[in-house]
C-alpha cells in the first residue's frame, strides 16, 4: 500500500452515467419497474466505468465514495447516523429510508433543498438538532473502496468534512445551532477514519468547502481543532483536506497549522489562495493538491497560465499534485458525444474527460518541463461579435432600468386584471408527459412536421388551459409543453448560444439539464414565446401569464463565455428578453413572469464581492422588464435558496409579484419580507413539487395563515413552490385542488 498521494487527481467525476443511465435507474425503482438489486446492479456499473476511465487516462490518484443515488451531502449525513427521528421512525429499509429523506413520504415531507454554494446544483440540508444520536456507518465507503480495488485500483474515499456538514445543517427547533456538536461529529469521523484505515484505505478526502465563504475567528478556530484532533486518531489514514470555489482566507493558514497530510487549493475561483500559500511559511512534509483546472465550466484550459500557477505552487511546497479546481460533476461527461458542433466552438471545449486529460497534461509538464503543449487557440471569429447589440448597450439610459412608482402600478394592474384576494396561480410549467417528449424527439429527428408538432403542442396547452378553468385558478399559465427546459429552450432560439447533444449535468437527485454555452455576443433574431401565449389567451378570458426566464438565470444555468465581463453578457440577454416583453405586451399579455431562481445561487461567496454582483444582476432584470406600461404586471420567481441573504436585492428588483419556494424551509422567507418592510406583491410556495406527497389542505391552511399574518391578503399570493414538470397529472390536480381550498377557507375567514 503506497502512502504517496500521487502527482494527478480529481476532486470527483459525474455519476450520472454518459447516458443517464442513474437517472433512469433511480426512476425506474421509485416507480416499481426494478428492485433494489437491478438499481445496485447500474450504479456498481457506472462506478466501474468511472475509475476505469479515470485509470486509463493515467490519472494516479482516484476518488472513491463521490458515487451518489441522489446527494453526497445527504451521504454523508447518513455516514455519520444523522437520520432525522421522523424518518427512522418509518420502519423502512435503508434505501427507502434515504430516498424518504430525499422526496418525502405522504406522512413527512422530504428535507430543505438548497443551492450548493454558487452552483446549480441542490444539495439536501442535513436536520441535526438535540436528538440526533450520530454513529459511524462506514459501509458506503467501505463497499465503493472494496469495489475499486476489485477491480484493481486503488482510490481514496470522499466524505464531507464534519464542519463544513454541521455548517450547512439546519435544526429542526428554532434557537439550535449544528454547529455546536461539531466535538462530538469530529469523534464519529474518528471512528470512520479508523474503520477505513482496517480496510487498508491509504488516503481519505474530506471536503471542507464551506471555508471559502466568510467565516468567524470562532469558526475558523473549531476548524483548526477538528482536524488537530482527527490527525491525533492512531492507525488512520492519511487526511487531504480539499477547498473548492473560491479563497480559504484565513482558515488556510488555520489548515496548513494542522498535521493534515494534503490541502487542496482553488486556482481558479480562488486565485489569492497563491498569495496566501506563499504567506504562509514553510509546507514541510505538505501535499498542495493545486486545483488549476476549471471542473465548473466547459472551456479549454489556458495550459501556460495554469503552468505558470503550477510552476509558483511547485516552489513552496515538497509535494504538489494537481487536480481539478473542484469535482467534475459540474460539467457533461465527454465532448466525444457531441456531433454537431460548429468546429470553431468544438476545439476550443473541454468536458469532464477532456479535463481528466488536461490534468494529466499539466501534472506531467511541471514534473518534467518536457511534454509537448497544444499550440494556443486563435482569436474568436468574427462572426461571434454583434456590434448592433453593442451599440444598443452603448446608448442605453438610467431610466431605462426605471419603472413607475409601485402603488400606480398596483392600482392599474388591478384595474385591468380585477384579481380577488389571496389570487391562486402556479409557476409555470405542467407535467413533461411521455407523450410530450415523445412528440419532441419525433419532430425534432424528422419523423414529425412543423404542422404536427403545432398540432400536438396545442392541444397539449388547451388540455392546461381547461383543468386550470376548471379547478378555479385566478392567473393561468399555458404549461410550457414545448419546452425542454427553462434555460436550453430561450439558448437554442438567442443567437451567441449553442447547444450540445448529450451534454448532461446533474441539478438534483434524477434531474439533469443540458446547460446552453454562450459563446458570442447574445441577440433576439426573433420572437420566442409569443406565439404559445397569445394562443393560450385566446381560449380563455383569465389572464395568462408570459414565461421568461431572467438574465441572471439564463447565465448561471449556461456555460458562460469568460472573455468578457458578465455584467456585459447579462445587459446582453436583458435587452433580448426586454424585446421579449415589448411583443408581448403588444399582444395582449396582461401578466409577465421573469424568474431569477439563480439570483441567490450567483451570489458571491465572500460578502466584499457582492455589491458589484448585486448592482449588474439587479440591473440586467430592470432592463428587461422596465420597458412595459404600469397596467401590465411583471412577476419574478426565486427558489431552493437562503432568500435572507438576498432579500433586498429581491426587493429592488422591483418586480409587482415575487413567488418565493417556502415550503420546505417551513416558511422562513416571511421573516426576511417583514424584516425589510416589504410592500409588492408576494407568493411563498405552500406545496414542495419536489416531493411526490400530496400536501393535505390543513397543512396548506396552516401554511397560508402564517403568510397572512405578515402579508396583507390583498397582496399575498398562493401558489406551488417551483413548476411542476416533474410531476404527474393525478398528483397535480389532487394538490391544486387542496391548494384551492385552503385559499378559499383563508379568504372566508
Amino acid at each position: 500500500m503506497s502512502t504517496a498521494f500521487g502527482q494527478s487527481t480529481v476532486l470527483g467525476y459525474p455519476r450520472i452515467g454518459g447516458n443517464r443511465e442513474l437517472k433512469r435507474a433511480v426512476e425506474a425503482y421509485w416507480t416499481g419497474e426494478i428492485d433494489a438489486g437491478r438499481l445496485e446492479d447500474t450504479a456498481a456499473t457506472l462506478r466501474a466505468e468511472v475509475w476505469r476511465t479515470l485509470r486509463d487516462a493515467r490519472l494516479d490518484a482516484l476518488p472513491s465514495n463521490t458515487f451518489s443515488y441522489y446527494d453526497h451531502v445527504l451521504d454523508t449525513a447518513v455516514a455519520v447516523g444523522a437520520i432525522p427521528p421522523r424518518f427512522a421512525r418509518l420502519g423502512l429499509g435503508e434505501l427507502d429510508t434515504y430516498f424518504a429523506m430525499a422526496r418525502g413520504v405522504a406522512s413527512e415531507p422530504a428535507l430543505e433543498l438548497t443551492k450548493w454554494f454558487d452552483t446549480n446544483y441542490h444539495y439536501l440540508v442535513p436536520e441535526i438538532g438535540p436528538d440526533t444520536r450520530f454513529a459511524a456507518n462506514p459501509a458506503k465507503a467501505l463497499r465503493e473502496y472494496a469495489e475499486a480495488r476489485d477491480l484493481g485500483v486503488e482510490t481514496r474515499p470522499v466524505l464531507v468534512g464534519p464542519a463544513t456538514l454541521l455548517l450547512l445543517a439546519k435544526s429542526a427547533q428554532s434557537g439550535v445551532d449544528p454547529f455546536g456538536r461539531l466535538d462530538e461529529l469530529v469523534e464519529v469521523y474518528a471512528q470512520i477514519l479508523r474503520a477505513l484505515a482496517d480496510a487498508g484505505v491509504a488516503w481519505v478526502q474530506l471536503d471542507e468547502p464551506a471555508y471559502v465563504a466568510d467565516r468567524s475567528p470562532t469558526e475558523i478556530a473549531a476548524l483548526r481543532e477538528a482536524y488537530d484532533r482527527l490527525c491525533a486518531v492512531p492507525r488512520r489514514p492519511r487526511i487531504f483536506v480539499a477547498s473548492y470555489f473560491g479563497e480559504l482566507g484565513e482558515a488556510l493558514p488555520a489548515l496548513l497549522g494542522t498535521p493534515i497530510d494534503a490541502l487542496g487549493l482553488d486556482l481558479v475561483a480562488g486565485p489569492g489562495n497563491l498569495a496566501r500559500l506563499a504567506g504562509a511559511g514553510p509546507l514541510r512534509g505538505k501535499t498542495i493538491v493545486a486545483g488549476l483546472v476549471d471542473g465548473r465550466n466547459v472551456w479549454r484550459t489556458d495550459l501556460r497560465a495554469a503552468i505558470a500557477r503550477g510552476a509558483v505552487v511547485t516552489g513552496l511546497a515538497d509535494h504538489v499534485a494537481v487536480s481539478t479546481s473542484c469535482s467534475l460533476l459540474h460539467v457533461p461527461v465527454d465532448l466525444a458525444a457531441e456531433r454537431t458542433l460548429d468546429p470553431d466552438l468544438r476545439r476550443r471545449l473541454a468536458f469532464a474527460r477532456q479535463k481528466v486529460d488536461e490534468v494529466v497534461l499539466l501534472s506531467d509538464a511541471l514534473r518534467n518541463g518536457t511534454t509537448q503543449l497544444p499550440e494556443p487557440l486563435p482569436p474568436a471569429p468574427v462572426g461571434w461579435r454583434d456590434d448592433t447589440v453593442r451599440g444598443r448597450l452603448a446608448a442605453l439610459r438610467p431610466t431605462d432600468r426605471q419603472r413607475g412608482a409601485y402603488p400606480e402600478r398596483a392600482a392599474a394592474q388591478q384595474a385591468r386584471l380585477k384579481l380577488p384576494p389571496l389570487p391562486t396561480t402556479t409557476i409555470g410549467s405542467f407535467p413533461q408527459t411521455t407523450e410530450l417528449r415523445r412528440a419532441r424527439a419525433e419532430w425534432r429527428g424528422g419523423r414529425l412536421d412543423d404542422a404536427g408538432y403545432t398540432e400536438r403542442m396545442r392541444a397539449e396547452v388547451e388540455h392546461v388551459i381547461r383543468l386550470q378553468e376548471r379547478l378555479g385558478l385566478d392567473v393561468l399559465v399555458h404549461g410550457e409543453p414545448e419546452r425542454n427546459d427553462m434555460v436550453q429552450y430561450f439558448g437554442e432560439r438567442l443567437d451567441g448560444f449553442a447547444a450540445t447533444e448529450q451534454g448532461w449535468v446533474q441539478s438534483y437527485g434524477s434531474r439533469c439539464v443540458r446547460p446552453p454555452i454562450i459563446f458570442g455576443d447574445v441577440a433576439r433574431p426573433s420572437p420566442m414565446t409569443v406565439e404559445w401565449s397569445t394562443f393560450a389567451q385566446s381560449l380563455t378570458d383569465r389572464p395568462v401569464k408570459g414565461m421568461l426566464t431572467g438574465p441572471v438565470t439564463i447565465l448561471a444555468w449556461s456555460f458562460v463565455r469568460v472573455d468578457q465581463p458578465l455584467a456585459d453578457t447579462a445587459d446582453q440577454v436583458a435587452l433580448a428578453l426586454r424585446h421579449e416583453c415589448h411583443d408581448l405586451e403588444a399582444a395582449g399579455i396582461r401578466v409577465i413572469q421573469v424568474d431569477e431562481p439563480a439570483l441567490r445561487e450567483t451570489l458571491p461567496l465572500r460578502r466584499a464581492d457582492r455589491r458589484a454582483y448585486l448592482d449588474w444582476s439587479v440591473g440586467a432584470f430592470r432592463l428587461a422588464t422596465s420597458g412595459v406600461a404600469d397596467g401590465t404586471q411583471i412577476h419574478t420567481h426565486l427558489c431552493y435558496s437562503e432568500f435572507g441573504e438576498v432579500i433586498t436585492a429581491i426587493d429592488a428588483l422591483d418586480a409587482d409579484v415575487t413567488s418565493i419556494e417556502a415550503s420546505r424551509s417551513k416558511m422562513e422567507v416571511l421573516g426576511d419580507l417583514a424584516e425589510i418592510g416589504y410592500r409588492r406583491g408576494v407568493g411563498p410556495g405552500v406545496w414542495d413539487i419536489h416531493s411526490p406527497r400530496v400536501p393535505p389542505q390543513p397543512e396548506v391552511v396552516d401554511a397560508l395563515r402564517r403568510a397572512v399574518a405578515v402579508v396583507p391578503a390583498e397582496r399575498l399570493w398562493v401558489n406551488p413552490d417551483c413548476g411542476l414538470k416533474t410531476r404527474g397529472y393525478p398528483e397535480v390536480e389532487a394538490s391544486l385542488t387542496n391548494l384551492l381550498a385552503a385559499a378559499a377557507q383563508i379568504r372566508g375567514s
